[in-house]
């Protein structure tokens, strides 16, 4: 999947426009859906601005890396820890479903 249509998935699962996204990472609509069309290249520093607000590293918003990932900054060890059995427990689950 090429740069523009992972940002246009990752805006739409956020539910965001093109305006809102434009705002939290201070540019224009216009320069957003430039980048969905692939129209535009973003700068570094815009690539590192949409991938703190969607949450994934820059790899994946560049399809270097396609391992989605959870951020489970705030939360505390304990925290952590249920949201890690909680996935090992759906990962049993859904390898018995495929056996």
């Amino acid at each position: 999947m090429d740069f523009g249509k992972k940002l246009k998935e990752l805006r739409l699962q956020a539910g965001l426009t093109q305006k809102q996204l434009a705002v939290q990472i201070g540019t224009s609509k216009s320069i957003i859906s430039f980048y969905e069309l692939q129209e535009r290249i973003p700068s570094p520093e815009v690539l590192i601005k949409l991938s703190s607000v969607f949450h994934v590293s820059t790899d994946y918003l560049l399809g270097i890396d396609n391992t989605e990932r959870l951020d489970v900054s705030g939360l505390s060890k304990d925290d952590i820890r249920l949201v890690d059995m909680m996935i090992q427990s759906l990962r049993e689950k859904n390898n018995n479903k495929n056996l």
